[in-house]
């Protein structure tokens, strides 16, 4: 999927536009791909970079990073993406101007969006206004009980079950893998630490079982209570997984809550546990 930063960037062309945010690329947002598909021209989403809402002063726990988001659009078969620079002055534009100056000027033809999308100065853009001014719409009904918000709910309550439902796939985490404690190699369970971004929402506190690079994987979210930690890490344990992974960006999937994290009264104990959710990992079910 070729991305642009600039509507110059893209080569002429009639094309079929998915607008939004699509944050999470979730079954929703899907459908809103699917109409633009449909129209058989060249499908580009336009999409916003950083999140509105924060640049209008709202903290959002974002749901994806922007090079995940890329990445699972072109999972889903977009041939292009133009990612706008979303700043105040961009938020104060009259609707009609920005559709004239960046949709009219990159070719768009057949336009889809969710039906409650809103965009411009106060919000004041609709489909029915890109219609006005000559555009195909499709504006894509809601799918029940599907939004972002709710995804965020589920995964602050640490039900990535429920949250996969919602997003057409397991639910993730993603980093760098930086240096961390090493304790788990001494354990003989060595794990990755990763840096995550600070707006990317991170799950519930706890065990879980999940996947990443190829190999099932058991993941600690949280603070370390056994050794009196304070700081929150994210400690995936790849199974069967031999080498360096330092500096590495790793996306994992999280398929289901194991258990709470707590402290043992002895290490022995600890190792116990470990060992078990190892097991319970080897027999978790990818979600959806």
């Amino acid at each position: 999927m070729n991305v642009a930063r600039r509507p110059e960037e893209l080569p002429a062309a009639e094309r079929a536009i998915a607008l939004g945010s699509f944050d999470g690329v979730h079954v929703g947002h899907r459908r809103v791909l699917e109409a633009a598909q449909a129209a058989r021209l060249r499908t580009t989403v336009v999409t916003f970079w950083p999140h509105p809402r924060t640049v209008l002063g709202n903290r959002v726990e974002l749901l994806t990073t922007l090079e995940r988001r890329l990445e699972l659009l072109a999972e889903a078969g977009m041939d292009e993406a133009l990612v706008v620079e979303f700043t105040k002055d961009l938020a104060q534009l009259d609707p009609r101007e920005f559709a004239e100056s960046l949709l009219r000027q990159i070719g768009a033809r057949v336009i889809a969006v969710g039906h409650n999308f809103r965009f411009g100065h106060r919000a004041a853009g609709t489909p029915a206004l890109l219609a006005e001014l000559g555009f195909d719409v499709r504006a894509v009904p809601l799918v029940e009980s599907v939004s972002s918000t709710r995804i965020r709910q589920r995964l602050r309550a640490g039900e990535v079950e429920g949250a996969a439902e919602l997003l057409g796939r397991p639910a993730e985490v993603e980093g760098v893998v930086v240096l961390g404690d090493e304790r788990g190699g001494t354990l003989g369970y060595p794990t990755a630490n990763l840096d995550t971004p600070v707006d990317l929402l991170v799950p519930a506190y706890g065990i879980y079982a999940g996947f990443a690079l190829g190999h099932r994987a058991a993941i600690s979210i949280g603070v370390n209570p056994h050794y009196g930690g304070s700081e929150r890490r994210i400690e995936p344990y790849l199974l069967d997984f031999e080498g360096d992974l330092y500096g590495q960006r790793l996306v994992v999937e999280l398929w289901r809550r194991l258990r709470d994290e707590h402290a043992f009264e002895s290490e022995e104990d600890l190792v116990r546990q470990i060992a078990a959710d190892v097991e319970a990992t080897r027999r978790a079910e990818r979600p959806v």
